[in-house]
């Protein structure tokens, strides 16, 4: 059930349709920005797993490391031994698409061989030189991020000439490095990475002018989800960004994006559903 579909996300993303996936987020971990703590056990993250998937998730997104601004790296055991255990569990509840979130070429490599559909790396490849074969020996999607530095110091005053150009460059340049290395080209997904090494004002360029990303021909992953942009505008907890983080899923939409990494699914997904409807009516 997994390779059918794995072949249909493949369909979805040759095709001309351009209809949206919602991403719900699993974070296996005491210490993500929004929800640390809240699903730290594999019983827990499960149980919100299948939640999410009632809720109208077409990917979960699991991620056993906070990528938060500050955040502390953690070890491949670590990771794995908060990650697997969830995505072995899931897979034999559920045979919806998953995606690992993490930089680490082992990790991958297990989370792949548990049933992991998706690898989703923050760094666009970069952290790990073994990533792209772990990729490549698969018939695994890779999402591949914009980053401006690491999540430790990437909030330290980011600068950028031309935001745009800077990660249109870098996204070109890790396309190439995937390609090369074995990766399909109709198995690539784009991430501008919002809030990841990013002003306040630049997520909100990014938001604005996605279309540039969108036409390097990749389809186009946008997680804005209660992110400290949408705090600082608003002057909210993450708790309370829902809101503003539908305002943002609308413009990401209108603008070309075609996955969101969302915390609401069910929320969310109402409103892709509406700000889909009119862009076919535009």
């Amino acid at each position: 059930m997994t390779s059918e579909r794995l072949d249909s996300l493949q369909n979805w993303a040759l095709s001309l349709d351009r209809s949206h996936l919602m991403m719900g987020i699993v974070n296996v971990t005491p210490d993500s920005f929004s929800d640390g703590g809240k699903y730290n056990s594999t019983s827990l993250a499960v149980n919100h797993a299948l939640k999410l998937i009632n809720d109208g998730a077409d990917i979960l997104d699991i991620g056993g490391e906070s990528t938060r601004p500050n955040a502390d790296p953690v070890s491949v055991k670590v990771e794995l031994k908060r990650t697997i255990p969830v995505i072995e569990a899931i897979r034999k509840k559920s045979d919806i698409l998953i995606s690992i979130d993490t930089t680490k070429a082992e990790v991958a490599r297990q989370a792949l061989i548990a049933g992991a559909n998706i690898v989703n790396d923050i760094s666009g490849l970069t952290f790990d030189p073994g990533m792209v074969d772990i990729i490549s020996k698969s018939d695994a999607f890779v999402i591949i991020m914009h980053i401006k530095g690491q999540p430790k110091t990437m909030q330290n005053n980011p600068k950028y000439e031309n935001i745009m150009n800077e990660i249109n460059s870098f996204l070109k340049k890790q396309v190439e490095v995937a390609i090369a290395g074995g990766i399909h080209k109709n198995n690539i997904i784009l991430d501008p990475g919002i809030g990841f090494g990013k002003s306040v004002q630049d997520n909100f360029t990014l938001l604005g002018q996605l279309n540039k990303i969108c036409e390097l021909g990749f389809p186009v992953l946008v997680g804005p989800s209660r992110k400290s942009f949408i705090g600082d505008a608003l002057g909210l907890p993450p708790n309370e960004r829902e809101e503003g983080t539908a305002a943002a899923v609308t413009a990401a939409i209108f603008n070309g994006a075609r996955i969101l990494r969302v915390h609401d699914v069910k929320a969310m997904k109402r409103v892709a559903i509406i700000s889909e409807k009119i862009v076919e009516a535009a």
